[in-house]
């Protein structure tokens, strides 16, 4: 009888480590999220725009100060031709990179001095500020649940991140604008314009609140608005100003959370 109770109280004790145990792994999984960053471009009139990152990184709120950064990229420092991002096209700067749920407050995008734009066929550097030296601070404020992956896209505003300094037409600053969307939280709306005669470019804007988000189209027409929250849009096509084309307005278009918004092919 004494060996039964002896081994009844030693399953007991394993029984209980073991549940112990696993109760802690369940924890430790359901206090993580997983997050992907990719980044993307609203084209400007440059021939090409190539920018150098270094790292993505991310802070814990645990961390109210500037310690705590930790790096998620997943390639080594790398130089993006912002141009080539566009139509849908993105670049993987963070992959499956797990991290403490709870709120984000910002990404931080460390950029590099290999930068330059190339404007009717003559390479220029992009001074970048010093005040970027240490990452490009960039707004996220989303609270991440345990269990969930979150992709957040990076939307490069070319037009209004190349700066060109006063009173010079060769002397170009590198000042990042960019919207950072989460896609289950977002939409998008894409297109193919056509114009005659062609390759007219064509800027495809939309009001979003007070703030105007819009995207050029590329050699083929093709544009994309990415992180537009859902709702019902009006959409904007504005041709160059020396091509004589009209605008063209496209009203009661409707944006899903998570879904993309095809109008199709439009003509002008």
């Amino acid at each position: 009888m004494k060996n039964n109770v002896r081994l009844l109280s030693l399953l007991l004790m394993v029984f209980t480590t073991l549940s112990f145990q696993s109760c802690n792994d369940n924890d430790d999984t359901e206090k993580t999220a997983t997050i992907n960053v990719r980044m993307t471009d609203a084209p400007g009139d440059y021939d090409a725009v190539y920018v150098e990152v270094l790292d993505v990184m991310i802070k814990s709120d645990a961390n109210p100060d500037e310690t705590g950064w930790v790096s998620i990229g997943t390639a080594a420092p790398q130089v993006y031709n912002l141009l080539d991002l566009t139509g849908g096209v993105s670049a993987l700067l963070a992959s499956d990179a797990v991290i403490p749920s709870g709120h984000l407050g910002q990404i931080r995008l460390v950029l590099g001095d290999d930068n330059s734009v190339v404007k009717d066929g003559v390479t220029y550097p992009l001074k970048t500020p010093s005040a970027q030296q240490s990452g490009l601070k960039l707004l996220v404020n989303k609270n991440l649940e345990a269990g969930y992956t979150y992709d957040f896209l990076l939307d490069f505003d070319v037009e209004k991140s190349v700066v060109v300094q006063a009173g010079s037409s060769d002397n170009f600053n590198l000042n990042p604008v960019i919207r950072v969307s989460t896609v289950a939280n977002s939409g998008i709306i894409k297109g193919i314009v056509t114009t005659t005669p062609p390759g007219v470019q064509v800027l495809a804007s939309v009001k979003v609140n007070e703030e105007v988000v819009s995207a050029y189209t590329d050699a083929e027409g093709k544009f994309q608005i990415n992180g537009i929250p859902a709702g019902a849009y009006s959409v904007t096509l504005t041709p160059d100003a020396t091509s004589g084309l009209q605008p063209k307005i496209i009203d009661n278009v409707i944006v899903q959370n998570g879904q993309v918004t095809d109008l199709g092919n439009q003509s002008l």
